[in-house]
């Protein structure tokens, strides 16, 4: 009878949701982006690279070198550096300097600077999938956490259901098959919690690695927190994606450079200009065959080549034409595809949301109910110890199915947000 009296006292202790113990260190999520954003390696060779194709714009309008000339002219072999003997020996200095047609180097100076552009706006586009990554590691990280701290409730109560089949088969209430079932139950928890476990080092190791930290380096827990509720339509996120997504910038900066580079072909069929200006120093010569006074002499100049190899330049007008072609529909593909997340994602966060609220306010409070019932039934030998259990691993289920959805609801906004290119309000959610 005493056995019977513990096993009744533990059957009504309170089936409620399981919550996990407050954390002592609790990870700010604002803190882990700002830290992937300074440090992660990735992010600063996207830097490097546009620094260094900025570097390559500043270059591109630039000037050939002026080139400067001297040379000795007409000097007799027999009589080298002697200038007082033939009229045609002097000493020449010059200078030339390459000018291409003109608007060439104007042109030159777009496609550099557009280049560069899209560059700049590669960066931005790579914070926004680096946040993304993080925010998604995040909350996995405070389902699984969550996911172990029911797992462990559950050890603990399938371990006292154990005793009590073990309890009621002694007295000979119950049968040998419910102590293996109990077992079994417990079995496969405890095999839950070794996966779990490594889920959470795995995940770990992926935030260590995204802010580019030591591998082992501790990753707190996770407050909780409430589902934002997003207020602009699919309409609004679409506009929104297009007035502010890095990637469509670049590729509309790539469009804008193909079509420089197609006016820069065109210019290539015009000539490019050489000019040049040479003065020559001479001597007096006074000789018994020769009177020269020795005035000295300029000679300006220009040459230019002569455009002949048009296939040359058909081709480049070709690659231009595709390059503007590619980049023009790349930028439609991204525009599809950024509609397509859009309308997918709202959908499954609308999906999400109904099934945390169903969770909350039906599932779960009937399950609880249900388990509630058998439990009484249990106690006047109603139902079997199997009832009971199944009931138990019912309610586990939904728990979990619950932390599930919340935490893909808050990575569908993530989602959402690497999408548009803006904040939505997914970070302001957490509770204090």
């Amino acid at each position: 009878m005493k056995s019977y009296l513990v096993i009744c006292a533990f059957l009504i202790l309170p089936l409620g949701i399981v919550h996990a113990d407050e954390p002592e260190a609790v990870e700010q999520l604002s803190s882990l982006i700002t830290t992937a954003l300074t440090n992660n390696p990735e992010l600063k060779s996207s830097q490097a690279r546009w620094q260094m194709f900025a570097g390559k714009a500043k270059q591109a309008s630039s000037l050939e070198d002026p080139m400067f000339m001297f040379k000795l002219q007409n000097m007799l072999a027999r009589e080298p550096f002697v200038f007082n003997k033939d009229p045609q020996s002097a000493r020449v200095i010059g200078i030339s300097q390459q000018l291409p047609f003109w608007g060439k180097r104007a042109i030159k100076q777009e496609v550099a600077d557009l280049e560069a552009e899209s560059y700049k706006w590669a960066i931005e586009e790579r914070k926004l999938e680096l946040a993304r990554m993080v925010k998604e590691t995040y909350y996995q990280i405070w389902a699984v956490d969550k996911s172990i701290g029911i797992v462990n409730k559950n050890l603990r109560i399938l371990a006292d259901f154990v005793t009590i089949a073990e309890s009621k088969y002694s007295v000979g209430q119950g049968v040998q098959q419910d102590i293996y079932k109990a077992g079994l139950e417990k079995s496969k928890m405890l095999d839950m919690q070794i996966t779990l476990k490594q889920q959470r080092k795995s995940l770990e190791a992926n935030v260590n690695y995204l802010l580019y930290r030591p591998g082992n380096t501790p990753v707190g827990t996770v407050a909780d927190f409430a589902l934002p509720q997003l207020s602009l339509s699919a309409d609004q996120l679409n506009q929104t994606a297009l007035e502010t997504r890095p990637q469509i910038k670049s590729l509309a900066s790539l469009t804008s450079k193909g079509q420089a580079s197609h006016r820069l072909a065109q210019r290539e069929f015009y000539p490019d200009f050489n000019l040049s200006f040479e003065y020559m120093f001479k001597d007096a010569i006074a000789t018994e065959m020769i009177t020269d006074p020795g005035y000295n002499m300029f000679t300006l100049g220009v040459t230019f080549n002569l455009p002949f190899q048009q296939e040359k330049r058909h081709a480049m007008i070709a690659e231009s034409t595709s390059e503007t072609t590619m980049a023009t529909e790349e930028l439609h593909a991204l525009k599809n595809s950024i509609s397509y997340t859009i309308n997918e994602t709202l959908a499954q966060l609308e999906r999400r949301r109904k099934l945390v609220e169903l969770y909350k306010e039906g599932i779960i409070p009937q399950a609880e109910q249900s388990l509630e019932s058998a439990v009484i039934s249990y106690r006047v030998n109603k139902v079997d110890f199997l009832t009971l259990l199944d009931g138990r691993m019912s309610l586990f289920t939904y728990e979990r199915e619950l932390y599930e959805s919340q935490a893909e609801y808050m990575m569908g906004v993530a989602k959402l947000e690497a999408a548009v290119g803006v904040e939505l309000g997914g970070n302001e959610s957490h509770k204090q």
